[in-house]
């Protein structure tokens, strides 16, 4: 299975991480899932890093996503307007988020994430961690 991964699971699996739940272990650990990461992950954590909201670098990201077997999924036109098809929520407006939704619905691949916030968009597409 093809499976995209939110920004903090993604940092998860790269990193190791003990705090990642059994599904997310699961999932990272699975031969037959393909893991991907959108270049909003890196746009994020860049932004993130940038204004010291994250130590971790972008480039030391990259190359442990690549380490861990993750497959960059660039942003495309097609994805852009996928975000046309989403429902818009007074409460959540992150764009990272939304083009992440957009990318999973357009690719049709799940968004594995564990921000609730997320779920009520597709509840076939978005595997809660």
């Amino acid at each position: 299975m093809k499976v995209l991964l939110d920004t903090h699971i993604a940092i998860w699996i790269a990193g190791g991480a003990s705090n990642a739940s059994e599904k997310i272990r699961n999932i990272a650990d699975d031969a037959e899932n393909t893991l991907y990461i959108s270049a909003a992950v890196l746009w994020e954590i860049a932004i993130k890093h940038g204004k010291g909201q994250l130590a971790l670098h972008p480039l030391e990201a990259r190359s442990s996503f690549h380490q861990t077997g993750m497959i960059e999924l660039p942003i495309t036109a097609d994805h852009t307007l996928a975000l046309t098809s989403l429902p818009q929520y007074p409460d959540h407006a992150d764009p990272f988020d939304r083009i992440m939704i957009a990318q999973a619905l357009y690719e049709a691949m799940p968004l594995l994430t564990a921000d609730e916030k997320l779920w009520r968009y597709h509840a076939t597409l978005v595997i809660p961690a």
